[in-house]
């Protein structure tokens, strides 16, 4: 079951939120709970079964380092076997499908045959919560945090529907003091179902229009320069408006509860740097990377050597953490990992700062050059659609996708620059027409109408699951 669906919106969520609306204020954690896991269990039984049993280690894990000494040899060590124990847990289930393939493929090289494998099925959500249960533990050690006592209150933390699936990712301290008092509103109730709604028309109007455009030119063996610049561009339209979609989504219902959930996006394609770009593309991730993998590296404390090693390596873990069944994802992370130190080069060498528009232009460039090996299923097909960027398999509009586009593309196409730029124009817009009704009006009732059109494309064609599903 996904938001975009119409299981989710006419039967889950009405029914969810007349319960908690008329449900005490001290059982409204217990009703978000069972609710959670009937949406997580919707899946499948035996995924919340394990979500269950990483919610419980968690918590444990946590009274448990609470009751060793401070500073002692053996609370670091119960830190560091829980924290191994649910990489594990988490390398299973994402990492067996690829290494068992890539095996098998080193047999057959050398003539010998390939073992039978069964693939190992992905349980949704399994990133986001291992790092949210990593990210508990540490800051119960750092202190940053007190230990949860309630294992209602903790599994509440890790099991809230609204961005249980792809994220936000969601730090315990964000959310503590709401997991005990909230104010259930129906201001916030109204200006978390209007950020929902906004939500819902990227993912659909947008990302879901998109999609099979994408699909029609990564399928293909040859794709020519006007082909791969296509398939390029509307993916990365597709994947920002998609995940970008979800988090407006995922905050949407966090308010619509009471839940104040800090922002995902701010604007990513309007980097002036790769740095920038990732204090704007997916920011709980960029900073869940940053404060507990590149600080605990040592960050940039120990020379310039070490700044640059942790600068790399945080990437290609966070390249690997996206995806189990392509060996891209490490090759994206490490194209992101050699661009970010680059760029901490260029500053450091003191060499004088680019233009504006040629920074956010060679920045978007970089950026939507990687999203093709992101979203190419091998290095094969990557390499394909590079060799068509760069103009070595003829430049005209392939037959196949020539027949493929629709009207439908160009529009959400339009939609989703429009967008983009939209928000760049809001000061002086609210300058020049604030007063005027229209424009109050507009901005009124444009999500309520996008969600319309949204929810006659849901009931006209098939469920499009969201793409940080996968990961």
């Amino acid at each position: 079951m996904v938001f975009a669906s119409l299981e989710f919106l006419l039967l889950f969520l009405p029914a969810f939120m007349l319960v908690y609306a008329v449900a005490r204020p001290t059982w409204r954690n217990g009703v978000l709970l069972i609710g959670s896991w009937l949406f997580y269990g919707w899946l499948s039984p035996a995924f919340l079964l394990l979500h269950v049993s990483l919610t419980a280690l968690g918590w444990l894990g946590g009274l448990m380092l609470v009751r060793t000494p401070d500073g002692s040899p053996s609370r670091r060590r119960l830190l560091a076997g829980l924290i191994v124990v649910n990489t594990l847990v988490l390398a299973w289930y994402k990492y067996a499908n690829i290494l068992a393939a890539t095996f098998n493929d080193f047999l057959s090289t050398y003539g010998a045959m390939p073992f039978d494998w069964q693939k190992v099925a992905l349980p949704a959500g399994l990133s986001f919560i291992v790092l949210q249960v990593i990210s508990y533990l540490v800051d119960v050690q750092r202190k940053v945090v007190p230990v949860e006592r309630s294992f209602a209150n903790f599994a509440t933390y890790l099991a809230m529907f609204g961005h249980s699936i792809a994220g936000p990712i969601i730090r315990y301290d964000w959310v503590r003091q709401e997991l005990r008092q909230r104010s259930f509103t129906a201001l916030n109730f109204a200006l978390g179902a209007r950020r929902f709604m906004i939500g819902m028309s990227m993912k659909v109007l947008v990302a879901d229009s998109l999609s099979p455009l994408v699909g029609v030119v990564f399928a293909q063996e040859s794709p020519s320069l006007l082909d791969a610049w296509i398939g390029c561009l509307a993916y990365s339209l597709q994947l920002f408006f998609d995940f970008a979609g979800y988090s407006a989504m995922a905050i949407g219902l966090g308010l619509m509860l009471g839940f104040h959930f800090p922002e995902n996006f701010n604007h990513p394609y309007w980097a002036r740097n790769i740095q920038d770009f990732w204090r704007r593309w997916h920011i709980s991730l960029s900073s869940w990377l940053r404060d507990y993998l590149y600080i605990g590296l040592g960050g940039n404390r120990h020379g310039a050597w070490k700044t640059y090693r942790n600068l790399f390596l945080i990437m290609l873990i966070g390249g690997l953490w996206h995806g189990g069944d392509s060996w891209n994802y490490l090759l994206w992370g490490a194209a992101h990992g050699a661009a970010l130190c680059a760029s901490r080069l260029w500053s450091r060498a003191g060499f004088a700062d680019l233009p504006g528009w040629l920074a956010h232009g060679l920045t978007l460039l970089f950026v939507c050059l990687a999203w093709t090996l992101f979203r190419a299923p091998d290095f094969a097909t990557a390499l394909q659609m590079y060799a068509g960027q760069f103009g070595l398999q003829g430049y005209a509009l392939g037959d196949a996708l020539a027949a493929a586009l629709r009207p439908v593309h160009g529009l959400a196409a339009a939609l989703a620059i429009a967008c983009l730029w939209l928000p760049l124009l809001g000061p002086w817009a609210e300058r020049r027409f604030a007063q005027r009704w229209s424009f109050r009006a507009v901005g009124a009732l444009w999500p309520v109408l996008g969600f319309a059109l949204s929810f006659a494309l849901i009931a006209s064609r098939e469920t499009v699951p969201f793409l940080y599903f996968q990961f």
